[in-house]
């Protein structure tokens, strides 16, 4: 069943990013507390990149897809690192940040319902946390992904869109380049981001490590 306020979803769908984007320009990270573990999270580098990279997606990934309507996420998949968890609506924190899911349901993640909603013609936001204070939570694998590898989002309207991997970074949370990672490319696109990055007792992690991906199809 789709949540009570669906139909508010369906008012605000059209809404501009510009909100989110420039909270993001402040160098924002999503979940700023971690758990100290033996190893830690897998990270797609070494250690958070002071200066953001250029992140291409592939030519004709999505020639003849046609972009699906407004509907809100309910589930995310993401077989390669065994991640099967409910997605709860989030919007922005009191200090303009993404607010992240209650950090005590480690298998939770967050949709920013205020954007694109997954599968929709522009770049929508999964956010979820990497640990909490019993252990590794749902996004503690993100790191590890590869280019290539699928996601799925389920909608309340019945649809999956499946986006494939094209980019995987870890980027410092003091200087997170949201114009990029935001970046409405006139494609369906997914962006899924935990924390990453060093960690220390004292600040938590760095960075953010951030999935980018885009619709290559639905059903």
């Amino acid at each position: 069943m789709p949540p009570k306020d669906f139909r508010v979803f369906q008012r605000r769908r059209r809404r501009p990013w510009g909100v989110l984007t420039l909270a993001m320009l402040s160098g924002i990270a999503m979940m700023r507390n971690g758990v100290d573990f033996a190893d830690g999270p897998p990270q797609p580098a070494a250690a958070a990149r002071p200066v953001a990279r250029p992140v291409t997606p592939p030519d004709g990934a999505t020639e003849g897809l046609e972009p699906l309507p407004f509907a809100p996420a309910s589930r995310i998949r993401i077989p390669a690192i065994q991640v099967a968890a409910p997605i709860m609506d989030v919007g922005l924190d009191p200090d303009g940040w993404v607010a992240a899911p209650p950090p005590q349901d480690a298998n939770l993640a967050g949709w920013y319902q205020n954007g694109i909603s997954p599968g929709q013609r522009g770049t929508a936001v999964v956010v979820g946390h990497v640990d909490n204070a019993q252990g590794p939570a749902v996004f503690y694998g993100l790191g590890s992904l590869e280019k290539g590898q699928h996601i799925e989002v389920e909608r309340y309207d019945g649809r999956i869109a499946v986006f494939e991997i094209y980019g995987l970074e870890v980027y410092a949370k003091d200087n997170f380049p949201g114009v990029q990672v935001y970046a409405d490319t006139g494609e369906p696109e997914l962006r899924v981001i935990t924390c990453g990055g060093g960690y220390t007792r004292a600040r938590g992690y760095d960075g953010n490590v951030v999935v980018y991906a885009r619709m290559v199809g639905s059903r």
